[in-house]
């Protein structure tokens, strides 16, 4: 994902230090119960649709933007699956950062899925048993989305 012009800004006054930073993440299903996902561009994995809220953006809102930017498809979110503080990252550049992710369900409701825009190399609906290669916390969001079950969320208490 680009980086947005606000954590730009605030990069210019932080430095490389850690950002605690909102994310979104959206689990798109049609009607045929299969999986919208993008295979991105900087790291070419596969992976549910994400990114990052801009300042006052609800973050229902940003992942019906960030679906519709990225892969044509307009969705509609159904429920909060997850919730979960994701691992800190270190970029190339020595950037830092931790994410606070919420994962949405959301239900396709138009367009036509394709490559929106230069953050994704491809983009496609999979089936559930058929998902291409992709890390655990991708699989985790796409089978809590699936659970008929209450939001996840994790507790050390």
């Amino acid at each position: 994902m680009p980086t947005p012009d606000f954590i730009t800004e605030i990069r210019a006054a932080a430095g490389h230090q850690l950002l605690w930073l909102p994310g979104v993440s959206a689990v798109v299903l049609d009607d045929e119960g299969r999986v919208l996902l993008g295979q991105r561009a900087d790291n070419r994995e596969w992976c549910v649709i994400s990114g990052i809220p801009d300042p006052g953006e609800q973050p229902a809102d940003c992942a019906v933007r960030e679906v519709y930017e990225e892969t044509g498809v307009r969705c509609v979110p159904e429920r909060i699956a997850l919730i979960r503080s994701g691992s800190r990252i270190e970029y190339p550049n020595g950037d830092r950062c931790q994410f606070m992710d919420v994962t949405f369900r959301c239900r396709a409701v138009g367009g036509e899925a394709r490559v929106n825009d230069d953050e994704s190399l491809d983009v496609g609906w999979f089936a559930v048993d058929a998902l291409p290669s992709m890390r655990e916390r991708q699989l985790f969001r796409i089978k809590q989305a699936l659970a008929d079950e209450p939001t996840w969320f994790a507790t050390t208490l």
